[in-house]
């Protein structure tokens, strides 16, 4: 984890450290196990090409803790994640590396409180955004 990072910190259009995943076939089955996802399209092949996939494709709900990891590894132990919401626009496929970004679109004080807005997403490696999203942090205050 990175250094805590304060409110003052922080500035409109900041990019928030990459956070680059490499999520193999292995992987897809330890999440299915943990969260009870056991469509068929995370870990049979053969399925998911009958459909037109090239393999098997990742959980979106993976990629989406992906992104919950990307920012909770930024804002420190003292940061608090309030709401992470993502959508799912494209497939990404293990044994691909998958980067996960984001930059800050907003922040300012509400109820004594230090909030931060985030766009996030899942990148994969043709540059396309597929799991665009966004995050809300209070961070700590220098003051």
């Amino acid at each position: 984890m990175a250094e805590q990072v304060f409110y003052e910190d922080v500035e409109e259009g900041l990019s928030i450290p990459d956070l680059i995943k490499n999520p193999s076939k292995r992987q897809l089955v330890k999440w299915a196990a943990a969260s009870g996802d056991f469509n068929e399209l995370h870990y049979d092949k053969d399925l998911a090409t009958s459909l037109g996939f090239p393999d098997v494709i990742l959980h979106g709900r993976l990629k989406a803790a992906f992104l919950g990891q990307l920012i909770t590894d930024w804002i420190g132990d003292r940061g608090n994640l309030r709401k992470l919401s993502c959508s799912y626009r494209r497939n990404d496929l293990p044994g691909q590396e998958l980067t996960c970004r984001g930059r800050v679109t907003r922040k300012y004080v509400q109820n004594a409180e230090h909030i931060v807005e985030c766009e996030i997403w899942t990148e994969n490696p043709q540059g396309e955004q597929t799991t665009p999203g966004t995050a809300i942090v209070v961070l700590p205050s220098r003051g």
